[in-house]
């Protein structure tokens, strides 16, 4: 035991005392939340709203077309394909009408691709035209449509709230806080699963080809080396979290007095539409959370902590096996290293591609295996668990998920100790899967 303390210990300190460590420690959450306002603030600047000619050959849309900050629409006399450009349009939008009274056709014409927030704008406006009309037609009024228009679009009068329930206990879902969580949780075991499974794999490769490990495994044995090297960077692993979660809090709070106010004035600008939007004044962290209308008192963060927690060291510890044994077969042939490491990366992969659906529908059949097999669940159960325990996540959904991943854990060492045993003392022989399975079932 005091072997495998002594690996761990070298593994760690050579790692956190390395100036790519310090540097990605400290620049990455700086970088993450600058790109994140600088993205906002590029995309309120980009926001073009183009002028669009209107031929309305059934005079039925004729003034009736509001503008937006997508499109603004007009309905000059004369227009045609020949001329709108040299008017100072970027687009035309004819009206077909073959008795000039009923539409039979719309058809938006533009030398560029003028976007789908435009497409949009023009659908959008042909609809609420075509709607007053039916309506007309039965009989309602103009000034009811438009005072319908309005009170259907007050958000106090709709009051729509939604309920998880539990026995005769109500408790109130956040169905948008849970997404963000689970979408944020499950990107980053993601990352996390190739940036430190692939150091694993590189340190065992580095040791091999500088016959580092024929010395070490003189004194230790395979499998003692294997699982501290997986330990040592697994404790890295975790210290950079920690340290990345100190830090983003640390600048969110200090973004309003880093970053210019023009920028954090078009950030919010982007979000004006959406309910609870927070004033200029307030901190950054405040804005966020106020922009997207959520309630971060409704998460039982103690849970999802600890589950994110639980889910990135096991997520790690099962596949940073697996890429130790692949480290310890090959020589010196990046091809190699590709080819062994397909087998391993392609569930890492699965498991982000059904992140989505998974967030979509958290009690969907796919949502369910995703997060109760050992190759997906750390990424897939976090998506459900940010839901909620157990509105989402029956205990025993969760449990066996839990139960399965820590025995995946032991199974994966296991298997790939035995691997490791041989491949580590291999030179100049290519290795595959299929042999690499008779190395680990090899009895003796």
């Amino acid at each position: 035991m005091n072997k495998i303390f002594i690996i761990i210990q070298r593994e760690y300190l050579t790692r956190v005392r390395n100036k790519t460590f310090l540097l990605s420690t400290f620049l990455l959450p700086l970088v993450m939340l600058l790109f994140i306002f600088g993205s906002a603030y590029l995309g309120a600047k980009s926001i073009k709203q183009y002028r669009i000619a209107v031929k309305d050959e059934s005079n039925l849309y004729k003034n009736k077309m509001d503008s937006s900050n997508a499109a603004a629409f007009s309905f000059p006399e004369n227009i045609s394909m020949k001329n709108y450009k040299a008017e100072g349009y970027d687009g035309l939008l004819i009206i077909y009408s073959a008795n000039q009274s009923t539409p039979d056709s719309a058809r938006l014409y533009s030398e560029k691709d003028l976007g789908l927030a435009s497409d949009g704008a023009v659908k959008k406006q042909l609809q609420k035209v075509n709607e007053e009309k039916l309506l007309l037609e039965k009989g309602v009024s103009r000034a009811i449509i438009d005072s319908i228009r309005s009170e259907s679009e007050d958000e106090a009068l709709l009051n729509f709230r939604s309920y998880k329930v539990k026995g005769t206990e109500l408790k109130e879902g956040n169905k948008k806080l849970a997404s963000i969580i689970g979408f944020i949780s499950g990107i980053i075991i993601y990352i996390t699963l190739f940036i430190y499974g692939a150091s694993v794999m590189r340190g065992v490769m580095e040791e091999k080809m500088n016959r580092i490990a024929e010395v070490m495994v003189s004194s230790v044995k395979p499998f003692q080396l294997m699982l501290g090297k997986i330990v040592g960077i697994a404790a890295v692993g975790l210290t950079q979290l920690m340290l990345w979660i100190i830090l983003i809090m640390i600048l969110v709070n200090l973004l309003p007095l880093i970053l210019p106010a023009d920028m954090l004035q078009n950030v919010q600008q982007t979000n004006q539409t959406m309910p609870g939007a927070m004033g200029p004044n307030d901190t950054v962290s405040r804005t966020i959370m106020s922009s997207t209308g959520v309630d971060i008192s409704s998460v039982n963060w103690f849970l999802t902590i600890g589950m994110f927690l639980f889910y990135f060291l096991g997520g790690y510890l099962f596949y940073a096996a697996l890429f130790a044994a692949v480290g310890s077969v090959i020589n010196e042939d990046p091809q190699e290293a590709q080819s062994l490491m397909l087998p391993i990366t392609m569930p890492i992969i699965f498991g982000f591609i059904m992140l989505t659906s998974t967030i979509e529908n958290p009690s969907g059949p796919l949502a369910f295996w995703g997060s109760i097999i050992p190759f997906t669940s750390p990424i897939v159960m976090m998506a459900r668990v940010a839901g909620g325990v157990p509105e989402s996540v029956p205990y025993w959904q969760l449990f066996l998920s839990m139960f399965l991943l820590i025995g995946g854990f032991l199974f994966t060492t296991w298997l790939s100790a035995k691997i490791y045993r041989t491949g580590i003392l291999m030179y100049g022989k290519k290795a595959s899967w299929k042999e690499m399975l008779k190395w680990a079932f090899k009895k003796g």
